[in-house]
């Protein structure tokens, strides 16, 4: 241990509070994301849409998506092997695509700071990329597998999936340090993972075709 993490006060821990369970929609769930209105998940071959409040399907897109998915406030950005690609939500057209970091070992992906943010998974990473170029413009660190990243008033999260442990963490985005960690029951895993800009956070569950609403605590709750 070096003096640094001696000094770096202890991570806050608690149980997660799973609020509420969607589908299974499908085989396997990779990104989320949320579009203000409907959550969006990534299933391999297609991008679906569900409402959050009633838990109805919404709508399908054809379009490859075999990892983190993310919204900018009008598209759509979906990690497809080892590209990212731009896609009109209204009609599923890819409008641009750039270079995944990884290369096909990418993972999470959110939209943050007018930047993308990039999880790699078995790296235990997060890049900060140019979403016109796909630029690395910097590099945190995690020690843990990263899944699904999000951005939400100012602070960075992140999904954890090793073996049958998995939680979500919010990092310092400038050292990486961990300052909370809200723990998944066993067996529960984190894929993507999506603020809603309030009270939720949004989590795929991988093969279990299952996402998760799960409480964000704030204020005076941590």
């Amino acid at each position: 241990m070096n003096q640094s993490d001696k000094t770096r006060p202890r991570a806050a821990v608690r149980a997660a509070e799973i609020v509420r369970e969607y589908g299974p929609f499908a085989e396997q769930v990779h990104g989320v994301t949320y579009d203000g209105e409907r959550v969006w998940a990534a299933t391999g071959a297609k991008l679906l849409a569900f409402d959050p409040a009633s838990g109805e399907l919404a709508g399908t897109l054809d379009c490859v998506g075999d990892a983190g998915t993310a919204f900018d406030g009008t598209y759509l950005y979906q990690i497809a092997e080892a590209r990212i690609d731009k896609i009109d939500p209204a009609t599923g057209s890819v409008v641009a695509s750039i270079p995944a970091p990884g290369r096909g070992r990418d993972s999470g992906l959110a939209w943050g700071e007018g930047s993308l943010w990039v999880g790699q998974y078995r790296d235990r990473k997060i890049h900060q990329i140019d979403p016109e170029t796909g630029r690395v413009l910097r590099t945190i660190e995690s020690n843990r597998f990263v899944t699904g990243v999000t951005w939400v008033d100012g602070e960075l999260w992140h999904g954890t999936w090793e073996d049958d442990a998995s939680d979500i963490r919010r990092i310092d985005p400038a050292s990486g340090a961990v300052l909370e960690r809200l723990e998944m029951p066993r067996g529960t895993g984190v894929s993507g993972l999506e603020s809603d800009g309030a009270d939720l956070f949004y989590c795929g569950g991988g093969p279990s075709g299952k996402i998760r609403a799960v409480r964000r605590p704030k204020g005076e709750n941590r």
